[in-house]
């Protein structure tokens, strides 16, 4: 396999991945801003970043440590926002599967909404690509996308209060989110797993320290779960 293959497939995940800076900068960049507010330093904010690179996990706990939850709460609902990361990685594991270890390890490290939508999409679009040219596309999807996360976090910290957390950019991450996960939902399944866990965590948005995303997360888990067995069930019979 030609070099150049792999080095197409690389710019073309690039390219797919750049449209996404209109999401990623201000999200960040206001996650930046609310972590200084709520009392972590730069240097903090940043570390965060790193360690956990998913924004929505990072709100929820960045909210429920303002609002002095138990820490076990804290990690709880951080890790049960991330439960889709197992989803997305099982997803992608006959995709990626066959890399060596040390490639998997950075696979897994930067799975995020992003990296997993567009990834997927592709690789249903070139079935015929080789194992390291899906590995490319990932890589070039993460480029302007992870990066670009630590920094405008980065900057959002650094300008702290002078950025008013009250200018509307919460409202990228859902907006991008839908627009990108939509396309996606092609099964009945899916479509009920959505439909009940939006319904969930907007029915227990009153429920203290965030744990109504976690009844609707796992009520979304067990609608989609259901409806796949149903599904199965009445294809076995036909």
């Amino acid at each position: 396999m030609a070099q150049s293959d792999v080095m197409s497939s690389y710019w073309r995940g690039f390219r797919d991945g750049l449209p996404f800076f209109l999401m990623i900068a201000p999200f960040a960049t206001l996650f930046g801003v609310l972590a200084t507010e709520s009392g972590l330093s730069v240097f903090e904010t940043v570390a965060f970043s790193i360690a956990v690179i998913a924004g929505t996990a990072q709100f929820a706990a960045l909210q429920l440590m303002n609002e002095n939850a138990p820490l076990v709460v804290v990690i709880a609902s951080a890790l049960i926002v991330n439960l889709r990361m197992a989803m997305y990685s099982a997803a992608l594991v006959p995709y990626l599967g066959p890399l060596p270890l040390w490639k998997r390890v950075i696979a897994a490290y930067f799975i995020v909404d992003v990296t997993y939508a567009a990834s997927a999409l592709d690789y249903e679009k070139h079935p015929k690509e080789t194992v390291d040219q899906k590995f490319a596309y990932f890589l070039g999807v993460m480029t302007p996308v992870c990066p670009l996360w630590y920094l405008c976090a980065g900057l959002g910290a650094w300008l702290g209060a002078s950025i008013p957390s009250e200018n509307g950019l919460d409202f990228a991450l859902p907006i991008a989110f839908i627009a990108m996960i939509a396309p996606t939902l092609k099964t009945q399944a899916h479509k009920g797993a959505a439909l009940v866990s939006c319904l969930l965590a907007l029915a227990l948005v009153w429920v203290p320290f965030n744990l109504g995303l976690i009844f609707a997360a796992l009520g979304g888990m067990i609608t989609g779960a259901e409806l796949e067995r149903r599904q199965d069930k009445q294809e076995g019979l036909a």
